[in-house]
């Protein structure tokens, strides 16, 4: 089964970057799509970009044109280029396989997440 592993958060002043990590222990290669999501204490998770097997990406509009996710599956990562950062986007980061049913196959189980890291924003 799949473990997936967050790196790259920290706090970082508003305008700055980051690139976080998500390493996976095996082949992410048959997972069609796979997403970045970020949590908020005591809100919802939002899942904020997509990307395919393929290249295809999608982002909230809060996130467009300021994040960029990729995936290298001959690496099993992939990656939240984050810039131009703001206060707002505090939160914990995760990535997951984006279908339930890819999580139950790959992961073990479809409310699999993983620790996540952590992304401060300060104004």
């Amino acid at each position: 089964q799949v473990q997936l592993v967050e790196s790259g958060g920290g706090l970082v002043q508003s305008g700055g970057s980051l690139r976080l990590s998500c390493e996976a222990s095996l082949s992410i290669s048959s997972i069609p799509e796979m997403g970045w999501y970020r949590q908020v204490a005591g809100k919802q998770r939002e899942l904020i970009a997509t990307v395919t097997v393929s290249h295809r990406t999608t982002y909230v509009d809060s996130v467009k044109g300021r994040f960029t996710i990729s995936r290298d599956n001959a690496k099993n990562t992939v990656y939240l280029q984050m810039n131009n950062l703001r206060p707002e986007d505090t939160a914990v980061y995760y990535c997951n396989a984006v279908s339930l049913s890819d999580r139950s196959r790959r992961m073990g189980a479809s409310d699999y997440w993983g620790r996540g890291t952590q992304v401060t924003v300060s104004s």
